[in-house]
């Protein structure tokens, strides 16, 4: 047990981060090449400044809570997806375990959350994620484009959260549990980059594209923050 505890936050960690990062740079990468302003209709580099501020500017109010006219037409949503994304973004990177583990594989560490904090955000995330799910299942317009892979995707997310605070909670079964968490947790870093969790990085690509194509084809840049969200 103690080797593959040893295999999984050692070599099978650097590998999975190395997925990770490796792939989404080259869906973010690929994502601009495939920008064609003949196709979009935009003149991207002749107008980089003004596409530039919209576009920065989108990506800002759209990490807002209620920050747009699009997150405020669904409140029960956005306090959803908040309290999913606050947890899966900031827990990871900050608990105190993982970057024990940072700092045995890469020789530094990133400042740590305090614990009950931690906890706290990850629970969050956990409710977030069940409500999210509910909510495919009860709305009609979003149920009938939901599928099993989105069940999939949101079960990814759940699964290192929710066999992380069983582990945290030292319960029957420590090991068991703490290898789950870490199986878990690699598994939704490796297959980041090739399913719908790479909206990690294309959302932001996404967004800046949008509130370039405002800023540049409809005035955006001349109207300041008066964008049509």
């Amino acid at each position: 047990m103690a080797s593959f505890y040893a295999f999984l936050t050692g070599p099978a960690f650097v590998i999975s981060l190395l997925v990770f990062f490796v792939g989404l740079s080259v869906r973010l990468v690929r994502y601009f090449l495939g920008l064609d302003w003949r196709l979009e209709r935009v003149a991207y580099r002749p107008n980089m400044e003004q596409g530039m501020k919209g576009g920065l500017w989108s990506i800002y109010k759209w990490l807002l809570p209620f920050g747009t006219a699009g997150w405020r037409a669904q409140p029960f949503f956005t306090i959803c997806f908040f309290m999913l994304h606050f947890g899966a973004v900031l827990v990871p990177l900050f608990l105190i375990g993982h970057n024990v583990v940072l700092e045995e594989n890469f020789g530094f560490s990133l400042p740590s959350l305090p614990q009950g904090l931690a906890d706290l955000l990850a629970v969050l995330t956990v409710i977030g994620v069940f409500f999210i799910a509910a909510r495919r299942i009860a709305l009609p317009e979003v149920r009938i484009i939901t599928t099993g892979y989105d069940y999939f995707i949101l079960a990814l997310v759940a699964l290192p959260f929710i066999t992380g605070l069983i582990a945290r909670m030292h319960w029957a079964g420590y090991d068991f549990w703490m290898i789950c968490h870490i199986i878990t947790g690699e598994l939704m870093l490796i297959l980041a980059p090739f399913t719908k969790l790479s909206h990690i990085a294309l959302y932001f690509a996404s967004r800046w594209q949008i509130g370039a194509d405002f800023a540049i084809k409809r005035g955006g840049h001349s109207r300041g923050a008066c964008f049509p969200w």
